[in-house]
């Protein structure tokens, strides 16, 4: 392993078994693991049976670790950064430390492995060919359907992320600005026990995600206007 990296490290979205052995290696040998919550990376750690020093890197420390961090990296240090779930940087703390890596010119290694999104999007149903990832959307009904406005026409797929505690209002504030016909997929618990995905129109799927078990974080596809499974 070269010294002085830091290492993107993409981690199982539910199932465990889905782990890489190229993650497994590349975790074994790092000085340091930075996670979002040290607490469910050490479920992942004891998984594999490893013992690592970890840090919490999160939204709210990351402008101040991103440089600590690219210090201890520009001194040779070898650092794994991971999400609790999914790739790191990806809707997810990450992007600022990159940054500053890059801007340093110290060495960034992606290590592939699960995304929600694209996960969701290749099961959906869905036109794959093109589309545009918009993560989370703000938590406002008139942000949301600002949003959903200004992608009405969109000639490509639109990928969402949304928690259980504002699903149902993202899918009503969707029906009144694109329509209750408009093709949609919602997708829950990906890869685990639990694992759900209702595609159609959109008036369909939001009563399938109303009496269906809301746990867990969803993932959200629109098509684009006229498509119809």
């Amino acid at each position: 392993m070269p010294t002085g990296c830091l290492h993107l490290v993409a981690t199982p979205i539910g199932n465990l078994l889905d782990l890489t052995s190229r993650t497994r290696d590349v975790l074994a040998q790092v000085d340091l693991i930075a996670c979002e919550d040290t607490r469910v990376t050490q479920k992942l750690l004891n998984h594999i049976g490893l013992k690592k020093n970890t840090l919490s890197y999160r939204e709210e420390n990351e402008r101040e670790l991103a440089r600590e961090l690219a210090d201890k990296i520009s001194k040779g240090e070898n650092i794994a950064l991971v999400s609790d779930a999914g790739f790191p940087a990806i809707s997810d703390p990450g992007f600022r430390l990159v940054r500053e890596c890059r801007s340093r010119n110290l060495r960034v290694i992606p290590v592939p492995g699960p995304n929600a999104a694209i996960t969701a999007l290749s099961a959906s149903g869905l036109p794959t060919d093109s589309f545009f990832f918009g993560g989370f959307l703000q938590a406002k009904t008139s942000a949301r359907k600002k949003f959903f406005s200004e992608h009405k026409d969109a000639g490509h797929t639109i990928i969402l992320y949304e928690s259980r505690y504002r699903i149902l209002k993202l899918l009503d504030d969707l029906m009144e600005v694109l329509g209750e016909e408009r093709c949609i997929c919602v997708a829950r618990e990906i890869t685990k026990i639990h694992e759900t995905f209702n595609s159609g129109p959109a008036k369909i799927v939001r009563e399938k995600v109303k009496n269906e078990s809301q746990k867990g974080e969803f993932v959200v596809i629109v098509a684009k206007d006229g498509y119809q499974l």
